[in-house]
């Protein structure tokens, strides 16, 4: 691990706003965008994904039409806190809600509750079945506030980075 933190140059800038806008573009067509040779642009993408610039590439699926298709059409967002704030039992409730798969995110956040969890289910049963698991069968739980989503204004996952031109 270096002493000096990571540096990104306008280039890395430009190579992860494209990424996050879309991550199927071919390494010639990243490397048409910002103009680098096909070579250099694989080694740069490389070091972003291995300095862990780049955690994953992912397909971000439309909650929409998953609905349609599935039925999953139950989100909420849920505040949980705990009776005692001990690393241990913090790391505990933590493994325990990321192990669901129901459990898209799980925040520890502070002031407030210890955790907030955004959850996604295919109904109410669904949701009072997971609330029977991680909840209400737990002693440490103290208080929860569900929230259940009654439409999306915005979804995003990308990190706004200082200004950098971009091709449209």
């Amino acid at each position: 691990m270096s002493l000096y933190p990571a540096q990104l140059d306008t280039i890395d800038q430009q190579l992860l706003s494209l990424l996050q806008r879309d991550a199927s573009l071919s390494n010639q067509a990243l490397a048409e965008l910002v103009a680098l040779s096909p070579a250099t642009c694989h080694r740069r993408v490389r070091r972003l994904k291995d300095e862990g610039f780049i955690e994953q590439q992912v397909a971000i699926l439309s909650s929409e039409k998953m609905a349609e298709a599935l039925g999953w059409g139950l989100s909420a967002l849920v505040e949980i806190s705990l009776d005692v704030q001990t690393q241990e039992a913090l790391d505990t409730f933590e493994r325990k809600a990321a192990a669901e798969a129901e459990v898209q995110q799980c925040w520890r956040v502070s002031p407030g509750p210890d955790f907030i969890l955004v959850v996604q289910v295919v109904d109410m049963p669904a949701y009072q079945e997971l609330a029977r698991r991680l909840f209400t069968q737990d002693s440490q739980v103290r208080n929860v506030r569900a929230f259940f989503a009654v439409k999306r204004a915005k979804f995003g996952s990308q990190w706004p980075l200082p200004s950098v031109s971009l091709p449209r």
